[in-house]
């Protein structure tokens, strides 16, 4: 392996994926309005999360980088770029409805559309990497999760606004 060709797609998704998880932290209000909110049971401590997102950011660069350095063309490369950052756009946005808008409910909607680009990926570098596309299960997972515990929240603290 050529680590000379890994160096650039390499510290790009690394700078890609840290500014979105410092960026995130920063919208992530963990306040009295959030710890004013009823959880189920089967919420994890808060203490998890942190640590889950960080174990996803790392897997999430990598498997960009994987995927830019496999795509087969430019066209491809670009589109791989692309889809990454609708992803973090999309990832930002769910943290700010839901910490920063205090709107839970939005948030369960748009977790969706977050939860479908993160398929989109997976479909997309399937095609030239099953290592990128594999790499992003866990954040799949987890989604998934936190999307069943945003609906949840949503349930037993209803309404908001």
């Amino acid at each position: 392996m050529n680590l000379g060709r890994w160096m650039l797609p390499g510290m790009i998704a690394a700078l890609a994926a840290t500014l979105t998880a410092a960026v995130g932290a920063t919208i992530t209000l963990l306040g009295p309005w959030y710890r004013s909110l009823e959880q189920p049971s089967w919420a994890p401590p808060d203490i998890a999360f942190g640590p889950a997102w960080t174990l996803i950011f790392a897997l999430c660069a990598i498997s960009g980088a994987t995927a830019w350095r496999a795509a087969p063309d430019r066209v491809s490369g670009d589109t791989v770029i692309g889809l990454f950052a609708l992803n973090g756009f999309l990832n930002l946005l769910w943290s700010f409805l839901f910490f920063r808008a205090q709107r839970p409910d939005w948030a369960a909607v748009e977790v969706w559309f977050l939860w479908t680009s993160i398929l989109i990926l997976i479909v997309y570098c399937w095609r030239f990497s099953r290592t990128a596309a594999l790499l992003f299960l866990p954040y799949l997972v987890w989604v998934t999760f936190a999307g069943a515990l945003n609906i949840k929240v949503v349930e037993l603290n209803a309404p908001f606004g």
